[in-house]
């Protein structure tokens, strides 16, 4: 099984793709889709959707896992990353992959055994269990590599 992890952000977007054999798992690759702030909104989101799109094209998951929606304090924060995520879902739809969703906490409790770790925790722990060495630049890819590595975790192969 082959599952794309998604991390959407407007800034950041990051990408990772896991595959599943047996009971191991393993990274296959990752991408952080980069925006400048000053991108226009429209610009942004086309930038994510066509880099996502091409990345499924490349890898072809079978399917997509992604955070639940999370309540920021700021609404309008809330709303423009809602936009990053429905990009991001539009762009599974449009290459044909379906989209599971876990909470923060279910992702953090199948990479740590915490539901309330930090990021920095979910970061070295999906490092070691990938047996990645280097640190990828944001979060943001480390999070992708978690909800793949959560999606491989508890889906019914």
């Amino acid at each position: 099984m082959i599952v794309a992890g998604i991390d959407p952000g407007l800034q950041n977007t990051g990408l990772a793709i896991v595959k599943k054999m047996d009971q191991s798992v393993e990274l296959v690759q990752y991408h952080l889709v980069k925006n400048k702030q000053s991108d226009s909104f429209d610009a942004r989101l086309k930038t994510i959707y066509d880099q996502i799109f091409d990345f499924f094209r490349s890898f072809r998951p079978d399917v997509v896992a992604l955070e639940e929606v999370f309540y920021a304090k700021n609404a309008q924060v809330a709303l423009k990353m809602g936009h990053a995520r429905g990009v991001a879902i539009l762009a599974a739809a449009n290459s044909g992959i379906p989209v599971v969703e876990y909470s923060p906490r279910e992702i953090k409790l199948s990479v740590t055994g915490n539901g309330n770790a930090s990021k920095y925790q979910v970061q070295q722990m999906i490092l070691k269990i990938l047996g990645i060495t280097e640190i990828p630049e944001t979060f943001d890819i480390t999070d992708a590599m978690a909800a793949a590595y959560c999606h491989s975790q508890r889906a019914k192969t």
